[in-house]
């Protein structure tokens, strides 16, 4: 099964931290037995919504040069408060370390200003390609796979976003506008 969790970028600092948000809400089919009585986000999905936050993250910051971004390790994983149905689990990302294959990320959900979820994610990424350069089919697939997630994106975050996407990388490999330092895709107002 595949799940798209987060709802919305709202803030993305590319090569450093990204903020988005999960809005559950009573329809989320995994509702109905997790727990009949008392509907409640499993905490194994708040820890995949981090993971897709951290995702996201590395997509924008690296211009979709994977297509392919799995978890390889959640170390230090925290459960505080539960997340009901009618709720926002605010999520934020923060890039601490980078090289070729791996990326780690301090990543926390908080509903209502509560932790509900941390944790410590260590993100790989990869192209179908990476095993058979010579292999057209994959060379095909992943082009589609970034093909579709690049839509998915533009959906979950506004015009802002995409041009710091679409920005000349710096030194460290981060995209934003020029002069500016944050984006958000809320307001589309430019942050310094």
């Amino acid at each position: 099964m595949r799940f798209n969790l987060v709802d919305r970028i709202v803030d993305v600092q590319p090569g450093r931290s990204l903020r988005a948000v999960k809005l559950l809400t009573l329809g989320e089919e995994y509702l109905a037995d997790h727990f009949p009585a008392f509907p409640v986000m499993p905490g194994v999905l708040m820890l995949q919504t981090l993971v897709e936050a951290g995702a996201w993250l590395l997509r924008l910051t690296e211009d979709y040069r994977h297509s392919v971004i799995v978890l390889r390790e959640a170390r230090n994983v925290k459960y505080g408060t539960f997340m009901e149905p009618g709720r926002q689990l605010d999520l934020t990302v923060e890039l601490t370390e980078k090289d070729d294959y791996l990326a780690t990320f301090k990543g926390r959900g908080e509903v209502d200003g509560n932790t509900a979820v941390a944790a410590k994610l260590t993100l790989g990424r990869y192209n179908l390609r990476d095993r058979n350069p010579d292999s057209r089919p994959l060379q095909a697939t992943d082009e589609a796979l970034v093909k579709h997630l690049r839509e998915v994106g533009a959906l979950l975050w506004g015009g802002e976003l995409r041009a710091a996407a679409n920005a000349p990388a710096g030194s460290d490999g981060s995209r934003t506008p020029s002069g500016v330092s944050g984006v958000s895709g809320v307001s589309g107002v430019k942050e310094s």
